[in-house]
């Protein structure tokens, strides 16, 4: 069976201006080559086993060389394969993708071109220049800063160039002096606005504005390097006006996550959208128990319970997974009434088609007590799903309300094989804030941090979703800079917002 070849604009940065069609490959694909400048966020959406083929391209250094990378994509291809090339901005711009889709016709291989956005215009967008004005300019001009070093001239015409209202010139970071040198000598005003915008779209996104004369002395001094856009032209004059992106409360700000893979995205989609730079490090992985004797045991008499009390999503994820696993449906919940602590469980079970009848104002163990506490729960049957290792202070209370109370773990806690390394990276490099959604993700970063724990992490704040948490943390001589007042995902970044907003 034949394979088949896409190329595809992975945009300029930030993951969110993949395209649709581009997302949709991504899922299928067998093996994905990607490149240095496609965020590696991107690789969430490759479905599990595919082959990932890192070919980046990084100041010279080459993983794999131009002909290597055509090489790999024609073998992968023959083997039957889908496969998806990921290239930075659009693939037939700059970015050797011509060369690549000439090699795959040469040798009959089918393909298909998926456009991207390009940083010559999202890079100056987040930074709040449109490349195009009625009041400035109706001209733009997209160049490359970095021709065929095998070329014995330039080919850019520059008196044509120096015409052009705005001008975008990519990779060309390295012959900045010379750009301006030749602008100015074909007549471009020596006072033309120019932007140097590093890391466009992205929350590491710096921007250095000048003009001809002193954009190159002021980009020197910043410190700022590839990848970078250069663009020319009045419309940078905007940017004062229009800047959005770098606004954002948030902007500029490394947020650790500690959370669970699979559970991060809610909470890294609000940060980011607040303008943090998240990086998602799993302290905790979730997997089923390796019993189920007991849990089979009390599914098999649903209909004997009066409530059915749920702590968490996952406690709602794993019994459903393994009550549909067994035959049955929710028509065996009929008799039991429904508790859950915080919206997110009670939403989780609404997916199951299942309203709570009871709902604590205070999402912990403590205020689902107060809530029962005006039952009748003399004589009454309740079970408990809800991790392997958990706080006992619910069944011990509720067993002294007189109530018969069954406890089954339905998953598990475990510390993931991966992430020590990446941690200490992480922290080595600088992160202001690191997030804690429960007392798994807490104790198991200190087990991977060890007996450099305190060290490592003083002068990080850190965020704690509740006083349960925090205890947690304060318990192993960390205090929690920030603690949410609502015991959810939601409420702990509106409190990180409130506190950086206070502290500005």
């Amino acid at each position: 069976m034949a394979g088949k070849v896409y190329l595809i604009g992975a945009g300029p940065g930030d993951p969110g201006l993949l395209t649709i069609k581009g997302k949709e490959i991504l899922e299928k694909a067998d093996v994905v080559v990607y490149d240095y400048l496609a965020n590696p966020r991107l690789l969430s959406w490759v479905k599990e086993g595919a082959e990932k083929i890192y070919v980046g391209k990084k100041g010279g250094c080459h993983t794999l060389k131009q002909e290597e990378i055509n090489r790999l994509l024609v073998e992968k291809a023959k083997e039957g394969k889908v496969v998806a090339r990921l290239k930075g901005g659009d693939p037939f711009l700059f970015g050797r993708g011509g060369e690549e889709a000439e090699v795959l016709v040469e040798e009959g291989i089918s393909f298909e071109v998926v456009p991207g956005v390009t940083s010559a215009i999202a890079a100056p967008a987040y930074a709040g220049i449109p490349v195009t004005h009625r009041e400035h300019t109706s001209t733009f001009s997209m160049v490359t800063g970095h021709e065929d070093p095998t070329k014995e001239s330039s080919a850019i015409d520059w008196a044509a160039l120096s015409r052009i209202g705005t001008i975008a010139f990519l990779m060309g970071m390295k012959n900045l002096p010379r750009i301006c040198d030749n602008l100015l000598r074909e007549g471009k005003p020596p006072e033309t606005p120019v932007a140097v915008i590093q890391w466009g779209s992205t929350p590491r996104q710096r921007v250095v504005v000048g003009d001809l004369r002193n954009i190159v002395s002021k980009v020197e001094e910043a410190g700022l390097g590839p990848p970078s856009i250069i663009l020319v032209g009045e419309v940078v004059r905007l940017r004062e006006k229009l800047n959005w992106f770098e606004t954002r409360p948030l902007f500029g700000k490394r947020v650790l996550v500690t959370r669970t893979r699979k559970q991060a995205s809610k909470l890294v989609k609000l940060l980011e959208d607040l303008g943090a730079e998240c990086l998602e490090l799993p302290t905790i992985e979730i997997v089923p128990v390796e019993d189920y004797g007991p849990v089979d045991q009390a599914l098999s008499r649903l209909e004997e319970y009066d409530w059915l009390v749920f702590t968490s999503v996952n406690g709602v994820e794993f019994f459903f997974e393994r009550l549909f696993g067994l035959g049955k449906d929710v028509r065996t919940l009929h008799r039991a009434r429904l508790a859950a602590i915080g919206t997110a469980t009670a939403q989780a079970l609404k997916k199951y088609g299942l309203l709570v009848d009871l709902l604590p104002e205070e999402f912990r163990a403590e205020g689902l007590l107060e809530a029962l506490s005006k039952e009748d729960l003399k004589g009454k049957k309740i079970l408990i799903p809800r991790a392997k290792e958990a706080r006992e202070i619910l069944p011990v209370k509720l067993r002294e309300m007189g109530a018969e109370v069954d406890v089954i773990p339905v998953y598990q806690t475990i510390l993931p094989r991966e992430g020590k390394e990446k941690l200490h990276q992480a922290l080595k490099e600088g992160v202001d804030v690191i997030t804690f959604t429960s007392s798994s993700t807490a104790q198991n970063l200190l087990k991977l941090l060890g007996e450099e724990a305190l060290s490592l992490l003083k002068g990080v704040v850190l965020a704690s979703i509740g006083p349960i948490t925090s205890e947690t943390l304060r318990k192993a001589g960390l205090k929690p800079t920030i603690e949410a007042q609502e015991y959810t995902i939601p409420g702990l970044v509106k409190a990180i917002r409130d506190y950086f907003a206070s502290t500005s």
